[in-house]
């Protein structure tokens, strides 16, 4: 059954988002419809609006949202009319070479299908029947979506949908940096440049691996008054530093044992792994400009065995690590509640983006 929904969509670079009522068309072979609840505003989005990560336009932003599957294509097993899920903006094809071999966040198909279904389509179309690209093949910045069975992961039903929305994107990227990527130690020296969702996320995450050191970076003294709530041991203001990596050594008591780059700069990539102790690891989890570029000093990965690497999707498998974040949210060793700063009706979309542009947010929620 076709539905008619209002979606956040982006028409042009540069310009405010906009809501419109769409058309969202039923389900195919493989496929689920959902009635979302929630979706974040994750900053990714804003980059598809800003060009920092390139997306055809016009394109319907979201990619963090949770709702209920209303309709099911043929050919799909293991979901049910009714049932909870999450959105995945990395879809997991099961047979690529990656997903073989447990990296499906590195997932052939997921490459292939930046702004479409894996089919090379969209369910997506505007009052004047055009189609619509949709956000890493969610789109569910919307009333309804229409997803592929390989971005969905069915989740528990006692959990409230606005808070299991934060897990599409926010929290699996960063407390996955740090229990995935970077499999923190307990009792090690962590240090997470950036406090916004992503950056808190990493700081819960080196908290929940039981690190003895967490130093949250940021130039805002409200995001490093927040990332205390969320772990952090000790707090620097990177404005009131002439020598960032100095300060940074001292509190970890001789160079960190990981660092995290939660920001998306070249620079802050740098001092990041300029922090460092002896075999020490800096994981960059922000998203850079395409142009931006890192220098370190390259006899230090030799003489020091320091390690540079990535982070992409916390280095998700979505279908074990999206019911392990919600068990540990039921534990109550995992904050989602204190995440959401504010929430937004979908026709207070362009003001929810403003507000993450100004950084007011750790996370704002559009509800449904």
């Amino acid at each position: 059954m076709t539905q008619q929904a209002r979606a956040v969509i982006c028409r042009e670079l540069g310009k405010p988002v906009v809501v419109e009522t769409v058309t969202v068309e039923p389900p195919r072979h493989g496929e689920v419809m959902i009635k979302l609840a929630a979706c974040g505003v994750c900053h990714s989005d804003l980059s598809a609006t800003n060009g920092t990560i390139p997306f055809p336009f016009p394109v319907v932003l979201g990619h963090e949202g949770a709702g209920e599957i209303v309709a099911i294509g043929e050919g799909v097993s293991g979901f049910a009319l009714g049932d909870h899920v999450v959105s995945s903006f990395v879809s997991m094809c099961g047979k690529c070479r990656y997903c073989q071999t447990g990296r499906p966040q590195l997932c052939d198909q997921a490459a292939k299908a930046g702004y479409t279904l894996p089919d090379g389509t969209t369910r997506f179309k505007d009052a004047a029947g055009n189609p619509l690209n949709v956000f890493s093949g969610c789109g569910v910045m919307a009333e309804y979506a229409t997803l592929h069975i390989d971005n969905v992961v069915k989740i528990d039903a006692a959990v409230p949908l606005d808070k299991a929305a934060l897990i599409g994107c926010g929290v699996m990227t960063g407390v996955g940096a740090a229990v995935n990527t970077a499999k923190v130690e307990a009792g090690s020296a962590t240090v997470v440049f950036g406090c916004g969702g992503v950056g808190l996320n990493a700081i819960q995450g080196c908290a929940i691996a039981g690190a003895r050191i967490i130093v949250a970076v940021d130039t805002s003294d409200a995001k490093l008054e927040m990332a205390r709530t969320f772990g952090a041991t000790h707090t620097v203001n990177a404005k009131n530093e002439e020598n960032i990596a100095k300060t940074l050594r001292k509190l970890t008591e001789g160079g960190a044992d990981y660092a995290f780059e939660c920001v998306g700069f070249g620079e802050v990539a740098a001092q990041a792994y300029g922090c460092l102790g002896k075999g020490g690891t800096a994981v960059v989890v922000g998203v850079a400009p395409p142009k931006d570029t890192t220098t370190i000093r390259t006899a230090s990965l030799t003489f020091e065995e320091k390690t540079l690497t990535g982070s992409y999707f916390g280095s998700a498998r979505p279908r074990q690590d999206f019911p392990r974040l919600i068990g540990l949210y039921r534990a109550g060793k995992l904050k989602l509640d204190e995440l959401i700063t504010k929430t937004y009706t979908i026709d207070e979309a362009p003001q929810a983006f403003a507000d993450l542009a100004e950084g007011r947010n750790a996370r704002g929620v559009i509800l449904f």
